[in-house]
């Protein structure tokens, strides 16, 4: 791997998201991409294939094209334009084409590699910062902090959830408390557990503070 291929990437991945306000700005990226190579570096896996495959793991993500396709199209020609070989593109888009959550119904990253990156994914949704980021998505979606009573989506497609509408704390149920169950390496599971016990805390003090109770 050619380190200025990473330093390409990591460009491309600035100017990507240099205007993001929806949490997945170049700040996330960057969180994930340092939390992916520290799991890499412990469970054995390649360092900078995680790397790379961190800084352009939203930039492919359907959320920010027309279709899954189109943001795969995007990515290879940006690899095709670095001149990285056919084989490491195609391993490289294998890789980070599964990181995203989609509702809980995409499939198990295909490699080592594209695990850890998933794993580091979803620890920055998690935790302190994974709060933070809720409400700053919700903020940007126009969709409300809390909704009383609002229910719960057990299931849902992909479609239901590019299209959700549902309340930050609402969010909480439908994704955030899921992740930790849901963690591929071992490091990512001993990780996930500590933000996680965040994610409670927080929803208990945000309900007693709700209710006026405290």
């Amino acid at each position: 791997m050619k380190r200025s291929w990473i330093n390409e990437a990591e460009i491309f991945s600035k100017n990507f998201f240099a205007h993001d306000t929806s949490g997945h700005d170049w700040e996330h990226t960057n969180r994930v991409r340092n939390q992916a190579v520290e799991i890499a570096r412990i469970e054995g896996a390649d360092t900078e294939l995680c790397e790379i495959g961190a800084l352009l793991h939203d930039v492919i993500d359907e959320k920010f094209h027309s279709s899954k396709s189109e943001g795969e199209l995007v990515v290879q020609a940006w690899m095709t334009k670095q001149a990285i070989p056919e084989k490491l593109q195609t391993n490289i888009i294998s890789m980070i084409s599964s990181v995203a959550f989609q509702g809980g119904n995409n499939q198990s990253p295909p490699s080592l590699e594209g695990a850890v990156i998933q794993d580091a994914d979803r620890l920055d949704a998690i935790g302190a910062v994974g709060i933070a980021r809720c409400f700053m998505y919700a903020g940007n979606k126009g969709t409300p902090m809390y909704t009383p009573g609002q229910a719960v989506r057990e299931s849902m497609s992909e479609g239901d959830y590019r299209d959700r509408s549902a309340a930050a704390i609402t969010h909480f149920y439908e994704k955030l408390l899921l992740l930790k169950d849901l963690m591929n390496t071992e490091t990512g599971k001993k990780r996930a557990e500590v933000r996680h016990e965040r994610l409670l805390t927080y929803l208990d003090d945000f309900y007693s503070e709700w209710e006026g109770t405290t």
